[in-house]
C-alpha cells in the first residue's frame, strides 16, 4: 500500500470512528443533532462500499421526507473516495437508475417492497434508518440501540447489488444478516 494510499485510508477510518464516537452520545440528544449524524454515516458508507463500475461522480439519492437534505447539503460537491458527491431527491424509478446510495426514509416503511423492487440487481446501496428495513431487504438499517445510533447489514442485499463492504465497515456493525462476501 503507498503511503499516499494508506494516509487517505487512515483518515477515513478516523472519520468513521469520530462518526461512531458521536453515535455514543445519550438518546436524549437533540433531533438535529440525531440527522447530523444519520447524515454523516451516509457519507461514511460510501467511503467503505465498492461499486463494480469505476465512476467520477456518487450520487447519494434521498426518497421519502427530506429530513436529511439538509444535513447532507454540507457535504455537496466534496470528494469522497475521489468521487464527487451529488445530492438530490427522488421519487420513480428513472430517476433511481443512475444513483450510488438511496435513502429510504423510515417515513417510506410502507413504500419499502416497491422501491426494493425499482432497485432490485442494481448496483444501488440501500439504506433507510428504519430498523426492519434490512430484514426486508435492504443493505444497512441505521438502528437506535443502547441509547446511540448504530447500523445494521444485511450482507446478502449488498452482494444481490454486487456492492462489497469493507471488512472494517462490517465489524462496526451492530449486526450483520447474512453470509458477508
Amino acid at each position: 500500500m503507498t503511503s499516499a494510499v494508506f494516509v487517505r485510508f487512515t483518515r477515513s477510518l478516523a472519520l468513521l470512528a469520530a462518526a461512531l464516537v458521536l453515535a455514543a452520545m445519550p438518546a436524549r440528544a437533540q433531533v438535529t443533532s440525531e440527522s447530523e449524524l444519520k447524515a454523516a454515516y451516509l457519507v461514511n458508507f460510501l467511503k467503505y462500499v465498492e461499486w463494480p463500475a469505476p465512476r467520477t461522480t456518487t450520487n447519494l439519492c434521498l426518497f421519502g421526507r427530506d429530513s436529511l437534505g439538509p444535513y447532507l447539503a454540507a457535504y455537496e460537491g466534496k470528494h469522497i473516495g475521489g468521487r464527487e458527491l451529488r445530492i438530490r431527491k427522488v421519487s420513480s424509478p428513472e430517476q433511481i437508475a443512475d444513483c450510488q446510495q438511496l435513502f429510504i426514509s423510515e417515513t417510506e416503511e410502507a413504500r419499502f417492497a416497491v422501491v426494493m423492487r425499482w432497485v432490485d440487481k442494481q448496483a444501488i446501496l440501500t439504506v433507510s434508518d428504519a430498523e426492519a428495513f434490512t430484514r426486508e431487504g435492504g443493505a444497512i438499517a441505521l438502528v437506535r440501540s443502547e441509547g446511540r445510533l448504530q447500523f445494521d447489514v444485511n450482507a446478502d442485499a449488498l452482494a444481490r447489488a454486487g456492492l462489497r463492504a469493507n471488512p472494517q465497515m462490517l465489524r462496526l456493525a451492530r449486526q450483520i444478516i447474512g453470509a458477508p462476501r
